[in-house]
């Protein structure tokens, strides 16, 4: 396996096109794979064991970000990725692996590592997003126990879905976890997945019995996840767990919309609106109620 060095001094900045499903938090112009040294390989068998070590993984993007993925300034990698359909997927191209390009573990440790003395100084940390990260565990893995050996601040940002890859030793070397509760009620969690979601309310109750710190985010969506008893079960079931530190509630948004055209996918929300102000806040209301910290 070769590494092809791709550094170019003064190469442009590529847009990442926020690769947070159907939030509304801002971005600023990230950086795709560009200054990352990536991983190529002649040799199949040779790519499936560096995959397998954990060696090497499948990135769609990284970018600095502040106060969006987690507290402080961090490095978010996005990886390529994911068992989940969601209807309002933002950036529906990470969803398969084969699209996002290979980088070695050591890359994206030594960029952590330049990156260290900013972290430190205001909170900051290592974010690992997606796609789906625990469709790589073994290349989270590596990350996660390199980024612990820098004393850095650790968060995987995830739907759940796949909570059992992450061992008891990988959530070790995890401080902070983003669950994405995309639905109280299991028809409509499977109707905006395609998948079951018993899953993750069983990954949530685990890292609140272990006490991992959770932020859970819930995108609203008119006429599909905004009904009433569908967020009360969304907010009870939050409210069960001890060491969820933050809520926050993301109005859906057409920003992805282009992509599934570009991609030739079925975008099934083309005449879906944003949800208006008042919703939002009857939404953050429900979860006021039970005493959550909402944002």
């Amino acid at each position: 396996m070769t590494i092809t060095d791709e550094r170019q001094p003064g190469a442009p900045v590529v847009s990442l096109g926020m690769p947070l499903v159907g939030g509304s938090h801002e971005r600023t112009q990230g950086h795709g794979t560009s200054g990352l040294a990536t991983a190529e390989s002649d040799d199949r068998s040779a790519r499936l064991a560096a995959v397998r070590a954990g060696d090497v993984g499948s990135v769609h993007s990284w970018e600095l970000v502040t106060a969006v993925d987690g507290p402080g300034t961090r490095m978010t990698v996005f990886l390529s990725g994911c068992p989940l359909r969601c209807l309002y997927c933002h950036n529906p191209d990470t969803m398969e692996m084969r699209r996002g390009t290979d980088v070695p573990a050591d890359e994206l440790l030594g960029r952590i590592a330049r990156y260290r003395g900013v972290m430190k100084a205001t909170g900051g940390g290592l974010t690992i997003s997606g796609g789906e990260p625990l469709m790589q565990p073994a290349f989270v893995k590596r990350l996660l126990r390199g980024a612990r050996a820098m004393d850095i601040h650790t968060a995987i940002d995830t739907s759940g879905y796949l909570g059992s890859h992450l061992s008891d030793e990988m959530l070790d070397d995890v401080d902070l976890v983003l669950l994405d509760v995309k639905s109280g009620d299991p028809e409509t969690y499977r109707r905006v997945t395609g998948r079951d979601l018993q899953p993750t309310l069983d990954f949530g109750r685990r890292l609140a019995a272990r006490g991992t710190e959770i932020w859970v985010r819930f995108v609203l969506v008119p006429g599909l996840t905004d009904d009433v008893d569908n967020v009360e079960a969304v907010a009870s079931y939050v409210a069960s767990l001890a060491s969820v530190s933050r809520v926050e509630v993301l109005p859906f948004h057409q920003m992805g919309r282009d992509k599934w055209t570009e991609l030739a996918m079925t975008y099934e929300l083309e005449d879906t609106q944003p949800p208006t102000p008042e919703l939002v806040e009857r939404v953050r209301d429900q979860f006021r109620s039970r005493g959550l910290r909402v944002y």
